[in-house]
């Protein structure tokens, strides 16, 4: 979590432009996939760790690939949401279904917004919001 609330926005294991988590918890670059690597299973359980947390909003602004946008950084995201592709900010969440898989449920954007993050959101003006997250402004949204 301190990874992840250090540099804002991680990938959970996907190659891009924003750091792994996977790559970090395994120590270095993983050939292929990480469920082959002898970290895997403490890849899984922790990546699991991390969508479980309420500090963590998991998303795809990163071009669709899975991406961790940790909560200090929600009122900028929010405040700048325009800016953004439609959907990079829904937050993505997967359900155990009875029958053991699992499935991907979204919920929009801004429906899993908390309160007191709109308020926070809504006392930044744009300037400062944009300043905040302008790596992921240029990277991910409008120029």
């Amino acid at each position: 979590m301190n990874f992840i609330r250090y540099r804002g926005v991680v990938l959970e294991a996907a190659k891009g432009l924003e750091p792994s988590l996977a790559v970090r918890i395994a120590g270095g670059p993983i050939g292929g996939s990480w469920w082959s690597h002898p970290m895997g299973y403490e890849i899984f359980a922790l990546t699991q760790k991390v969508r479980d947390s309420k500090a963590v909003l998991v998303c795809t602004l990163a071009r669709g690939k899975i991406t961790y946008i940790h909560r200090r950084l929600w009122p900028a995201f929010v405040r700048m949401a325009k800016m953004f592709p439609s959907h990079a900010l829904d937050r993505v969440q997967e359900v155990h279904l009875p029958s053991g898989r699992h499935q991907r449920q979204d919920t929009p954007f801004p429906k899993w917004v908390p309160e007191s993050v709109l308020d926070a959101a809504r006392a930044l003006s744009t300037q400062e919001a944009a300043v905040e997250i302008q790596v992921w402004l240029h990277r991910y949204g409008a120029t």
